[in-house]
């Protein structure tokens, strides 16, 4: 693959005084594909895929699967496969975005605490690696398909060990309260009432904290519980061969952050799972995404308004990256093309409503009205969030391998997504 060879380079960089995504220039990007556009840097995701596949070294084959969830491009899909990643997926959709990607089914493990009965039987019938079963409901409605349909389905039991993993509220899923799992002081009579189901193959057990986080010590700590739990199983008679450790390791989207490393992560992981005799699965997403990617925007005008700073108002907006409407989330704002000058703006989107704003009294690069600038580290959460509020299209995405791009999400015109609706004839 030739992005192999360009793995340790930095995906977005400024030459000449103009940013390029690896060789391309940003702005024949804007030129050919239009704004707003995600853009991709293969050599990027390769880079990030092997960092956390150097980081798990010290571990015997561990299974590596991308959380689809944070990225599910094809093209990126096909890229993570390439490279040894199997696919961690939390609906029906994303497991056909999956195979369809090349990635093979037995590498595919479907999360989510609302698997429907479809969704169940779909993953049945392609063979997938394994269920990670979040109650004690679906155990049993998946083994009642299972042994209808004369399959026998590969599982784990995912537990809530009550851990915050001291990340934004809306992406914790290890604490008491949240939805995930099923809870740790149950999981022992949970699992046994399943693992007498013929045809459920019940082989492990699984955990997931949450995303972004900025800490290893929560995740050390639901790791603990869970190494506590696979010996309370064992001793109980049962056998357990996989542990699912989930994902969760947060990456920088301020400058002036500092996140843990695969490295450093790995050795907090080899350490705590020591003796567990288990082959260990994980799910990383946003720690190989988000970096490979930005969201090029372009600005519509510069607002004045009162004696505060002016609006610098762009055509991207919350429908093309809801992370900072939604988690009051940060990221980078930076000119293509920067003249040195810098202000102080409010940046916002053209959306109409207030929600709709990406930055307020930041200091950035000043720009004018056409100028192109970058939101960094967009890669992963970023166009998978992406909706068609107040009518607008969906975004574009674009992969950068060298010299060369491709369009791999092709703009849809806000008249493609009317042409999916119909009046009725008692309307007419």
């Amino acid at each position: 693959m030739r992005a192999a060879k360009r793995g340790a380079m930095k995906a977005f960089t400024y030459r000449d005084g103009v940013m390029h995504a690896e060789d391309v220039p940003l702005p024949a990007i804007a030129e050919a594909v239009g704004t707003p556009v995600y853009v991709y840097s293969l050599a990027k995701l390769v880079a990030k895929a092997r960092d956390f596949r150097e980081g798990l070294s010290a571990l015997e084959k561990p299974h590596l699967a991308f959380a689809v969830k944070s990225n599910p491009n094809l093209a990126v899909l096909r890229v993570l496969g390439r490279e040894g990643y199997g696919a961690d997926v939390v609906s029906g959709g994303e497991l056909t975005r999956a195979l369809a990607a090349g990635i093979p089914p037995e590498e595919i493990v479907f999360s989510g605490v609302g698997k429907t009965h479809a969704e169940l039987l779909q993953g049945l019938e392609a063979g997938i690696g394994q269920f990670n079963i979040e109650s004690e409901e679906e155990g049993y409605e998946l083994a009642l398909l299972a042994k209808r349909h004369g399959y026998r389905a590969r599982c784990a039991l995912r537990v809530n060990p009550d851990v915050d993993a001291r990340t934004h509220a809306k992406i914790s899923t290890g604490k008491s309260k949240n939805k995930f799992g099923v809870p740790l002081d149950r999981a022992g009579a949970i699992f046994a009432a399943l693992a007498g189901e013929e045809a459920l193959e019940l082989r492990g057990v699984a955990v997931h904290i949450g995303s972004q986080l900025a800490e290893l010590e929560p995740l050390e700590t639901a790791f603990t519980k869970l190494g506590a739990l696979i010996a309370e199983l064992r001793a109980a008679g049962h056998t357990i061969t996989h542990a699912d450790l989930g994902g969760g390791l947060g990456v920088s989207y301020r400058h002036d952050e500092n996140f843990p490393t695969a490295a450093e992560y790995g050795e907090m992981v080899a350490r705590v799972t020591a003796g567990w005799d288990v082959r260990l699965m994980f799910e990383p997403g946003r720690f190989i995404a988000a970096e490979a990617g930005v969201l090029l925007t372009r600005v519509i005008r510069k607002k004045r308004s009162g004696n505060g700073p002016p609006f610098v108002v762009v055509d991207a907006a919350m429908n093309d990256l809801a992370r900072p409407a939604l988690y009051g989330a940060w990221h980078e704002f930076e000119a293509v093309a920067p003249t040195g000058e810098r202000a102080t703006a409010h940046i916002v989107g053209p959306i109409c409503e207030t929600g709709d704003t990406f930055a307020m009294d930041r200091e950035c690069d000043a720009l004018e009205a056409g100028e192109l600038a970058v939101f960094r580290t967009a890669g992963a959460y970023g166009a998978t969030m992406a909706s068609s509020y107040n009518s607008r299209g969906f975004v574009a995405e674009v992969l950068v391998d060298g010299e060369r791009f491709a369009v791999v999400a092709d703009r849809i015109a806000p008249g493609a997504i009317m042409d999916a609706e119909r009046v009725p004839d008692w309307l007419a």
